[in-house]
């Protein structure tokens, strides 16, 4: 039995419907945590349905303990109503407890940052550790961002209710970003096994969700395009031995072709409407490196260039720069990194040490590639800039 990996599967489900049975965030969380101990100490299989288990359980434990800390009348009354009550009808345009939960924690009332860290640590279960490192943001930061966030709630008295349909728009921004980043952590893990195919799952069942919910808006069907065209090429990430294997050097023949079509499709419909957004353009250059059977850099360079003017972002300077040294060469992509900052990330100083190794600048190489294997965090990547470290020395 592996309840961790329920745990990882299930929390976010599980805290979503008890957020909207309860109305309270720490409640939600405490009760969950609390079935998943209970659970730990009485499996000794999975049960048939374990998310199932674990709502019961963590609604039942909630029951018990706002009856146990209920000096009111009404706490009482509240558990009560709880414990008889059928599962409300649900209402509104957001039926997924999960999608609505984001919308919820998407209040205007919330800082961009504090939404963004609440839903990753509510939906994706991902702990604080994990969104600090998608953030590129001190753990401390990210902890105070989350704290804030749930006394805002409380102290604004912000509704746990579904948005109506004409407050969907100005919550969509961070809605994308949250299920971009639940989709990055899952492809790119910053601790363990570098891939969580459930979380990456999750991320595209919701944006699958969302472009239902929301089929006009341009910016959802490219993040869904950008997801499954990125999810395509998982199957050749890993070698036989459980190396990461980088794009160029990758087994065309696994990529999942049913996703790419998918993608594809999703790409020509936003490229008819011509409102380019940046979803919608990185959604394009995953389109171009899954086009054929080699990837064409120059029209990829060029996507980047106009991404970069819709979102000027490091990483955006970073991607650029690779497809930079695949056009024009290393010495310039080199150059292109001087301005790019993006302290504690190890891929920059990883890129670095790939272009540095081009030029034949070993010992420069050597330096960058010990500085990006003490940043990352996970050990399949490090194993990857190791091997590629000693290949400089042979």
């Amino acid at each position: 039995m592996d309840l961790d990996s329920v745990y990882r599967a299930e929390y976010g489900r599980c805290v979503a419907t008890l957020v909207r049975l309860l109305g309270d965030i720490n409640l939600a969380e405490e009760a969950v945590q609390d079935a998943f101990a209970v659970a730990l100490e009485k499996w000794d299989s999975l049960p048939p349905n374990p998310g199932a288990w674990i709502v019961t359980t963590a609604r039942n434990r909630a029951i018990d303990r706002l009856r146990r800390e209920s000096t009111r009348e009404a706490r009482h009354a509240q558990a009560l109503l709880l414990h008889h009550r059928d599962e409300p009808e649900e209402v509104g345009p957001v039926r997924d407890d999960q999608l609505r939960l984001i919308f919820t924690c998407c209040h205007p009332a919330l800082s961009p940052d504090a939404r963004t860290a609440l839903t990753l640590r509510l939906l994706a279960g991902l702990e604080v550790p994990e969104i600090a490192r998608a953030y590129l943001v001190p753990e401390p930061t990210i902890a105070q961002r989350i704290v804030r966030a749930k006394k805002k709630i409380r102290d604004a008295g912000i509704p746990y209710r579904v948005p109506a349909a004409e407050e969907l728009p100005d919550r969509l921004g961070p809605v994308l970003t949250v299920l971009y980043l639940m989709f990055n952590e899952g492809y790119a893990t910053t601790a363990g096994p570098l891939i969580r195919t459930d979380l990456c799952a999750e991320a595209i069942r919701l944006a699958r969700e969302l472009a239902a919910l929301m089929p006009d808006e341009p910016e959802v069907l490219g993040l869904l395009a950008l997801l499954l065209l990125t999810e395509a090429r998982r199957p050749a990430r890993l070698g036989r031995d459980g190396e990461l294997v980088l794009l160029p050097d990758q087994d065309r023949s696994l990529w999942n072709r049913e996703l790419i079509a998918e993608g594809h499709a999703l790409v020509r419909r936003c490229l008819r409407r011509n409102r380019p957004g940046p979803y919608q353009i990185q959604a394009a250059i995953n389109a171009v490196h899954t086009d054929g059977d080699a990837t064409d850099w120059s029209q990829v360079l060029a996507l980047y260039d106009q991404l970069e003017v819709v979102l000027p972002t490091p990483i955006v300077a970073l991607n650029r720069a690779v497809a930079v040294a695949e056009v024009h060469g290393p010495a310039l992509a080199l150059a292109a990194l001087e301005s790019v900052d993006l302290p504690g990330y190890h891929l920059l100083p990883a890129t670095r040490a790939d272009f540095l190794a081009r030029l034949g600048r070993d010992a420069e190489a050597a330096a960058a590639y010990d500085e990006a294997i003490a940043l990352a965090g996970n050990e399949t990547e490090r194993a990857f800039l190791t091997v590629r470290r000693a290949a400089l020395e042979t």
